[in-house]
């Protein structure tokens, strides 16, 4: 089992911060289950893979070579995998692991985690997304959250596909236990076909007026 872990690459200003993100890679080891993470050195990236080197256990990074080339790569990993691009990071880091948890981090954190999980609800995988909650980082995340359901912008069981915790134990289990809604937007297709001058024509119930 491979789990990703996306966090900040700055410590934050609590040593909890920290401690969590080490803690998560002890977790791993003790349960057998691999990191694949965005492969840095630094801040609560570096934290994370140490703790499970440290353990004896496998962490594989996955980094654009533009930020290798800046210096912050581990250099210690099971592997470093290099790419080109960002797009490329998060479609391989998708096809290695069987879930994604989301520690502390700033924008990009948010966006890896968040694509994931608009993966997951369209169908493109049905595999678990969650946050480690450490020190209510993530309380006003959820609160959003639950303000798109409550307006109308999301399904209820689209928002019930997350886990929070603040023990890395408990987003586990939670993983083990996750079983995935209908994928959004599974209805049939309406047919369509390619009309002259290549232009898409759909084609129309005959009592539907064009």
């Amino acid at each position: 089992m491979r789990i990703c872990v996306f966090c900040g690459s700055s410590p934050g200003n609590d040593p909890a911060f920290v401690d969590a993100a080490r803690a998560t890679g002890k977790v791993l080891v003790e349960q057998e289950i691999e990191l694949v993470y965005g492969g840095g050195r630094v801040g609560l990236m570096g934290a994370v893979a140490d703790a499970v080197l440290l353990a004896g256990g496998r962490a594989t990074g996955i980094m654009p070579r533009a930020l290798v080339e800046r210096g912050i790569a581990h250099q210690g990993l099971t592997k470093l995998l290099i790419v080109d691009t960002m797009h490329e990071r998060k479609t391989m880091m998708s096809e290695l692991c069987d879930g994604f948890i989301a520690l502390p981090g700033g924008a990009g954190t948010l966006e890896e985690i968040f694509e994931q999980w608009t993966w997951a609800q369209l169908g493109i995988h049905q595999k678990p997304c969650g946050f480690l909650n450490v020190k209510g980082y993530f309380d006003s995340l959820r609160d959003m959250i639950g303000q798109s359901v409550s307006e109308g912008f999301m399904a209820p069981e689209y928002q019930s596909m997350l886990a929070f915790a603040t023990d890395p134990r408990r987003l586990l289990a939670a993983f083990r236990a996750y079983r995935p809604p209908p994928r959004k937007w599974a209805f049939p297709a309406r047919s369509s076909s390619v009309g002259a001058r290549g232009q898409l024509r759909v084609n129309r119930r005959k009592d539907v007026p064009a």
